[in-house]
C-alpha cells in the first residue's frame, strides 16, 4: 500500500488533520482492498494540542516520516513558522527524516511550516485566502496563488484551507489510483469527487481604509467606482503620482498590477450582487463595470470555474 503519514504540528487545526486518514483511508478497490497506509504522527510520541479546544495522540513518533512516500502537513499555528518565518530545530530534524523524492504535501497553513523549511522557494504554492499577505511578508520567494483550492506541482501539492484538504486527497486517489477509486472515496465520504468550480477559492476581500497610505486611498476610491471607466492615468492622477511610480508602489503593495487588480475587484463585486441582488445578469456586468454578460460569463469562469447562475445558486440565500 501507497504510505502515508500526517505530521501533527500543535497546535494543529483538528479538522485538517483528520481528513487524510479519512478520505485516504476511504479509498480502495471495488472489493474494499484499502490502497492507503495513513499514519498520523508527532514531533514526539506525545500528545498534540489542537487548535480549538482538545489533544491528540499520535499513534507515532516522526520516525514514519523516513518510510512514507507521502508526507501531509495539515494546518498548524506553530509559532516559528507562522509568525516569524523562522523553523523549531525539531521540525527541522523531522524534515530531514524524508527521503528524497517524497512527495510533500500540506493543507491550510501547512504550508507556512514547509516554507520556513525552505521546501517551497520558487514553487507554485496555495494557503487559505485569509493568511495570504501574512505568507507573503514572511516567504517572498514563494509562488503564492491564493486563487486555487489545490495546486499540483509535481512532487509537491498544496491546498487552501480546511475543506480544501478534502480536494486536495481525492486528487492524490485520482492521480495514484484513477477516477473510479476517487470517485468511490468521495460517496463514502458524501462529497462531491470534483467540486463545481474547479479549483478556485471563494475569497472575501477587504476593502482598503481611506485613511492607509500609499495607493489604499486610491483604491478605496476605485471600488466606490467600478463601473465607471478606470484607466490608468486616472488613477495614477487621483493619488498624485506619476504613472511609472503608481504602477510600482501599486505591485508592491497588492501583488498585482492596476488593471488586474481592478479586474479582480469587478469580478467580486459582480459576486457580490449575485449574492445579494435579483438582478439580471447583463444589469450585473454593466453595475461592476464588465459591460456584458458574455463578458461576465468569461471572467467568472476563468475566475471561479463557475457560470454566474451557477455562482448564484449555490451562494445566494433563498
Amino acid at each position: 500500500m501507497h504510505q502515508v503519514a500526517v505530521l501533527a504540528l500543535a497546535p494543529v487545526v483538528g479538522y485538517d488533520m483528520t481528513i487524510p486518514p479519512t478520505v485516504l483511508g476511504a479509498a480502495t478497490l471495488a472489493d474494499g482492498t484499502p490502497l492507503y497506509d495513513v499514519k498520523v504522527c508527532g514531533l514526539d510520541d506525545g500528545p498534540v494540542r489542537a487548535s480549538l479546544g482538545f489533544t491528540i495522540v499520535p499513534d507515532y513518533g516522526p520516525e514514519i516520516l523516513a518510510e512514507a512516500d507521502t508526507v501531509i502537513v495539515p494546518g498548524t499555528r506553530i509559532h516559528g513558522p507562522r509568525y516569524e518565518g523562522t523553523l523549531p530545530d525539531e521540525l527541522a530534524a523531522a524534515f530531514a527524516r524524508i527521503r528524497p523524492g517524497t512527495r510533500i504535501a500540506s493543507i491550510c497553513t501547512g504550508a507556512f511550516a514547509l516554507a520556513a523549511a525552505g521546501l517551497l522557494d520558487g514553487r507554485p504554492v496555495t494557503t487559505h485566502w485569509r493568511y495570504v499577505d501574512q505568507f507573503r511578508a514572511l516567504y517572498p520567494k514563494v509562488l503564492l496563488n491564493e486563487n486555487q483550492l489545490f495546486l499540483d506541482d509535481g512532487d509537491l501539492i498544496t491546498s487552501a484551507g480546511l475543506s480544501a484538504g478534502v480536494d486536495l486527497c481525492l486528487h492524490l486517489a485520482r492521480i495514484d489510483y484513477g477516477s473510479e477509486v476517487a470517485n468511490r472515496a468521495a460517496r463514502h465520504c458524501v462529497v462531491p469527487p470534483w467540486r463545481e468550480g474547479g479549483q478556485s477559492q471563494f475569497i472575501d476581500r477587504n476593502v482598503p481604509e481611506e485613511g492607509s497610505d500609499g495607493t489604499a486611498p486610491t483604491r478605496a476610491w476605485a471600488i466606490e467606482r467600478l463601473q465607471t471607466e478606470l484607466d490608468l492615468a486616472t488613477l495614477a492622477d487621483h493619488a498624485r503620482m506619476s504613472v511609472r511610480t503608481f504602477s510600482r508602489r501599486f505591485k508592491a503593495e497588492t501583488g498585482l498590477s492596476p488593471g488586474a487588480w481592478l479586474l479582480q475587484q469587478r469580478v467580486r463585486h459582480a459576486c457580490h450582487l449575485l449574492e445579494t441582488t435579483a438582478l439580471p445578469v447583463d444589469r450585473v456586468a454593466q453595475e461592476a463595470g464588465l459591460g456584458t454578460a458574455a463578458s461576465l460569463r468569461h471572467h467568472l469562469r476563468t475566475e471561479l470555474g463557475v457560470s454566474p447562475l451557477a455562482y448564484r445558486k449555490t451562494f445566494r440565500a433563498g
